[in-house]
C-alpha cells in the first residue's frame, strides 16, 4: 500500500517535479541553440562535439541508477521521477551556463 499524502505535500511534490521539467526544457533549448550556432559558424571544437554525444549516455546511466535506488528504497512515482530527472537537470543547467561564456 502506498503512502497517504496530505494535499499540501502532494501539491508541493508536483510543483517541484513540474519546475524541474520546465527548467530542463528551457536549459536544453538554450544549449541546442548555442551548439547549433557554434556548428553553423564552424566554431565547435572536437571535445565539445564528442561531449555532446557522450553526455547523453552518461546522463541516462546516472538517471537510471538514481531511479532504481529511489524505487528500491520504496519511493513513490513522483520521488522516482524526480530522482531520474536530477542528472538531466544538472547537466543541462551546467551546459547552458558553460556555453553562455
Amino acid at each position: 500500500m502506498g503512502r497517504i499524502w496530505s494535499y499540501p505535500e502532494f501539491l508541493n511534490s508536483w510543483v517541484k517535479l513540474t519546475t524541474a521539467c520546465v527548467d530542463i526544457s528551457l536549459n536544453a533549448s538554450e544549449v541546442i541553440f548555442r551548439r547549433t550556432m557554434k556548428i553553423a559558424s564552424g566554431e565547435m571544437s572536437r571535445p565539445e562535439a564528442v561531449a555532446m554525444v557522450l553526455e547523453k549516455a552518461t546522463a541516462f546511466a546516472s538517471a537510471t541508477e538514481r531511479a532504481t535506488v529511489a524505487a528500491a528504497r520504496g519511493g513513490d512515482a513522483i520521488g522516482i521521477a524526480s530522482a531520474a530527472l536530477k542528472p538531466y537537470r544538472t547537466k543541462t543547467r551546467s551546459n547552458a551556463r558553460r556555453l553562455r561564456g
